[in-house]
């Protein structure tokens, strides 16, 4: 049986009725599917050599906004997941360790590459200077992350929203480098994620897989990862429509 996001077994009274785990799985993946980050304008225009130092600038301005306080929204989650899913929990706690404490701070990294692009750490941590998309998808981020079930959040959260990091960054990182002219200390910041969030992507995959065990919960974590993708696409596309449109 081949399932989307918006169509699942049914009970005989025609409510949804538990998916397989393999079925849930590819009905995870199908959420995704048509909202990915990867194929917004922005993206496609940083891929075909198309943007400037000054577009990543404001890129990066409004890309610390989204992912600086990713440890935060973890540590809502953390403290929502019950003390018996200690899966779950250490590796809400992995991820939140890796984003903050490891060899070096993901955001440093960031700020290195927009202080490559013109920009400087004083700017890009200033909230002003992120656009409106921007705000509401860091709202919607807390929100989710300290509103929902644990199960719902991480789907949201790591399957919409970081599961897709690799499959933009493999796209964008060779014209950083052969078109753009980085250097790789500059583009260190997605060099790291290509492996790190792949590997997170696929955790959350197996942590919603394990706890999502009712209908209920399935349909409601299908309904964020579509929700999470819709964000991010959205996110993306406002980048272009707000910084690069307007010097066609």
């Amino acid at each position: 049986m081949t399932l989307t996001a918006d169509s699942a077994a049914s009970t005989a009274d025609g409510t949804p009725g538990l998916l397989s785990r393999d079925d849930f799985r590819a009905a995870l993946e199908n959420a995704i599917k048509g909202r990915e980050a990867k194929n917004a304008s922005f993206s496609k225009a940083w891929a075909d050599g198309e943007l400037t130092r000054e577009h990543f600038a404001r890129w990066a301005e409004n890309h610390f906004h989204y992912v600086g306080p990713f440890a935060d929204y973890l540590g809502y989650i953390y403290g929502n997941t019950p003390d018996k899913f200690t899966d779950a929990k250490d590796f809400t706690l992995q991820n939140m360790y890796e984003e903050e404490l490891a060899d070096i701070r993901h955001t440093d990294l960031l700020i290195r590459f927009g202080e490559a692009c013109g920009t400087t750490r004083e700017r890009i941590e200033d909230p002003e200077n992120m656009n409106a998309v921007t705000r509401g998808l860091q709202s919607w981020c807390y929100a989710v992350a300290m509103r929902e079930h644990f199960v719902v959040a991480t789907a949201a959260l790591v399957v919409g929203l970081e599961s897709q990091v690799p499959s933009i960054y493999k796209k964008q990182i060779i014209p950083l480098r052969e078109s753009y002219g980085f250097t790789e200390d500059e583009i260190e910041f997605f060099d790291l994620h290509i492996t790190s969030d792949e590997v997170h992507g696929e955790r959350g995959y197996q942590i919603v897989l394990d706890h999502a065990d009712t209908p209920e919960l399935q349909q409601r974590c299908l309904q964020y990862v579509r929700w999470g993708a819709e964000m991010r696409f959205s996110y993306t596309r406002a980048l272009y429509d707000t910084y690069v449109a307007p010097t066609l």
